[in-house]
């Protein structure tokens, strides 16, 4: 399980990216929306297809970049109209009351009414 801390938000970028980017150009990405990549938070892109996701961090030592791809099925991925975010506590809850799987992977809540 992953544990977040209060202070760490989750940021669903709505729109699909090329994931043949590396950290230099999700960090880019990231900057363009004005969002300070060195935060701590948790900065998600998903692909066209939607089977791929890649999420970027800044951890003390430096940059860290997940990638999952899923042998079958796809991410529920909000409709473009802004990144989400997901509040860390309440994504936890989230997350408990229901496996955390590609058909209910979705946000909860948008970046403005972001519950701390």
């Amino acid at each position: 399980m992953l544990l977040l801390p209060r202070s760490v938000r989750i940021y669903l970028a709505a729109e699909p990216i090329d994931l043949r980017k590396s950290i230099d150009g999700l960090a880019a990405l990231v900057g363009a929306k004005g969002h300070d990549v060195y935060s701590g938070h948790l900065y998600v892109f998903g692909g066209r297809r939607r089977d791929r996701v890649k999420i970027l961090t800044f951890d003390r030592g430096g940059f860290v970049l997940l990638y999952k791809r899923l042998e079958s099925g796809r991410f529920r991925w909000p409709v473009a109209g802004g990144p989400r975010c997901l509040a860390g506590p309440r994504c936890q809850r989230r997350r408990a009351k229901s496996r955390w799987t590609p058909r209910n992977w979705r946000c909860c809540s948008t970046a403005s009414t972001c519950a701390r």
